[in-house]
């Protein structure tokens, strides 16, 4: 699969290194956390699908490291940095042994189903 994405060549020659930049702190902070823990949970304060997914992984016992980028009011451009990263448009983000998931349905389902845990002992 290929996502699309601006090739540089589209963008002006000034703004590319601003482009390339643009919160890369933030993305290496997360690519640091999926690289290094089993199981990832990216989300906001007062989600309730944030809670939910948090939720699913202690009720399963599967212990998750959680990353929150502000709520509906504050930090949203660095979360829409995260989404054009990933590919996901909403949150949470669940990534298990660096691949993303899903959402908190996606994670309910794979827990349901046992793959959660199949993923876990690969």
């Amino acid at each position: 699969m290929n996502r699309p994405v601006l090739d540089a060549q589209h963008i002006h020659p000034a703004i590319r290194s601003q482009v390339a930049q643009l919160h890369q702190d933030l993305l290496g902070e997360v690519q640091q956390a999926v690289a290094h823990h089993a199981v990832v949970v990216l989300g906001m304060a007062g989600n309730p699908f944030v809670a939910r997914a948090r939720k699913a992984l202690a009720r399963a016992g599967v212990p998750y490291q959680y990353l929150e980028y502000g709520s509906y009011l504050s930090q949203w451009r660095r979360r829409n940095a995260l989404k054009m990263w990933a590919g996901w448009p909403t949150f949470p983000m669940v990534f298990v042994r660096g691949t993303l998931v899903g959402g908190a349905e996606d994670l309910e389902r794979l827990v349901a189903s046992g793959e959660l845990k199949v993923l876990l002992a690969a």
